[in-house]
């Protein structure tokens, strides 16, 4: 029996459909108040949906009862400085649960961390999975409870756990809707008027979904491997969504000076209001960073050829309008 955790997520529906496109039959997770992603209803009879969260040891004991296979999709993603400290709480015990609990048994793991859990290169030089995040002085709550998840899937593989982490850069496509990536889309379509330094891998969700695939079954144990199709600037990017649009792409640079005044300008707005700032000091600054990642590890490993990205966006756009 195969696991899926996350799958009421972009990333974790999409892997569960694919695995039941193959004709495999597959138990996923999902908290009580969860709604079933509409990809997934057509395949009611092949998909066995467990209430189960990952902070209740009982239930998902009970989840893996006969599974083999895991695939570890979960995690709550925020930018947000005022969700640091439960996102990291809730992310890192949790994979730590189901860490646990595999040891138990004989389980094959594959983990979703993230690039974020990635550090940076020198300038100049790709972002392989031979560098890493300086715990000492990152401050995204995001980033740290990715690198703590995965410190608690190593620690699982030094006690004799079969596992493989993939760190995916920002994942995009058709039905994430407006929400994670799709923000991004909706911002643009909104009529963004300011584009920034920074930049970042990116990759179609199906790609995501079709490496953890081609890993679980693969031999490989014990490794990491950054799933990224493309890197491209924001400038870049954004004028290219516009462009799906027919709308005229950013055209006011946002250097890190006026960033840093629109994120107190909306902490501001948000004491005033009592509402979430639309931009936090973390998002501000991951947007003027230069993050540009090798994929040749993953090519390599399984001999994926990834989806351009001009073709997803140009998906996604289609579907938003």
């Amino acid at each position: 029996m195969i696991l899926v955790t996350g799958a009421t997520g972009f990333l974790g529906a999409e892997l569960a459909k694919q695995l039941a496109q193959q004709g495999i039959c597959i138990r996923c997770i999902k908290r009580s108040n969860s709604v079933i992603p509409q990809i997934l209803l057509p395949f009611r009879e092949q998909i066995e949906w467990v209430n189960a969260d990952l902070m209740d040891l009982f239930a998902l004991e009970g989840a893996l009862n006969g599974v083999t296979q895991v695939y570890h999709c979960a995690a709550w993603v925020s930018l947000k400085r005022a969700d640091k400290k439960e996102m990291i709480r809730t992310n890192v015990t949790g994979t730590a649960n189901l860490v646990n609990l595999c040891l138990l048994q004989p389980v094959r793991m594959v983990h979703v961390s993230s690039v974020a859990a990635i550090g940076l290169a020198k300038p100049g030089e790709l972002i392989t999975e031979n560098h890493h995040l300086d715990l000492a002085t990152e401050t995204d709550g995001y980033a740290i409870s990715k690198l703590e998840s995965e410190m608690e899937v190593w620690r699982g593989i030094a006690e004799g756990l079969d596992a493989v982490i993939v760190n995916p850069s920002i994942i995009i496509g058709a039905d994430a809707g407006i929400k994670g990536s799709g923000r991004l889309f909706e911002t643009v379509r909104k009529g963004l008027k300011f584009y920034t330094d920074g930049s970042s891998g990116f990759v179609d969700v199906a790609d995501v979904a079709k490496s953890m695939i081609g890993l679980m079954n693969s031999g490989i144990h014990a490794e990491r491997f950054i799933v990224s199709a493309e890197n491209r600037d924001y400038k870049q990017i954004t004028a290219e969504i516009a462009t799906c649009f027919n709308i005229p792409p950013p055209a006011n640079h946002a250097g890190s000076r006026m960033m840093g005044l629109a994120w107190r300008g909306a902490k501001i707005i948000g004491w005033l209001t009592g509402k979430a700032p639309a931009l936090d000091k973390v998002s501000a600054q991951a947007a003027t960073v230069t993050r540009n990642y090798d994929n040749s590890k993953i090519k390599k490993a399984i001999g994926i050829d990834f989806k351009p990205l001009s073709d997803s966006i140009k998906e996604v756009c289609a579907r938003l309008m």
